[in-house]
């Protein structure tokens, strides 16, 4: 089956992880968890980008560690459009409180991320269970261990 089309841009407004964090792996990453064509943005900032957006979008005053923008949640759409935030300090801060690699942490945001731009959720229990489940299926697929275990 072949891999569906992907316009991707990355940006870093925030470069600490530019030369760790490559665009082919990120490129790997959101690729595993695509479903339909998608044009989507990734975007690297720092903590202080990464509130203001939070604030103003989810009307949350801190910085969180990814937030996705879709633009395209109508089924109808043939085509996934989205921005994908990540807080380069919230995510290191988790990565060691979790014991995992930035790596391995941000491949699973970014699954994450993707996952939302194409109408995934988990505000249900429900949804939550089958999100987790498909992130948890997909990241084993790119050699990554469950990001739900508990280490």
């Amino acid at each position: 089956m072949p891999k569906p089309k992907l316009t991707l841009s990355v940006q870093y407004a925030d470069d600490r992880l530019k030369d760790t964090i490559t665009r082919p792996m990120l490129r790997r990453w959101v690729q595993a968890a695509l479903f339909a064509p998608a044009e989507l943005t990734l975007r690297f900032v720092g903590s202080e980008e990464g509130q203001e957006l939070n604030r103003d979008y989810r009307g949350k005053d801190y910085a969180t560690n990814v937030l996705t923008f879709a633009y395209t949640e109508d089924e109808d759409s043939e085509v996934t459009q989205a921005d994908i935030i990540f807080c380069t300090d919230v995510l290191q801060k988790e990565a060691a409180e979790q014991n995992k690699s930035i790596e391995e942490h941000i491949a699973h945001l970014v699954v994450h991320g993707v996952l939302h731009a194409q109408g995934y959720d988990h505000e249900e229990e429900e949804e939550a269970v089958e999100m987790e489940a498909l992130e948890t299926e997909l990241l084993a697929g790119l050699g990554f261990a469950d990001p739900y275990k508990q280490r």
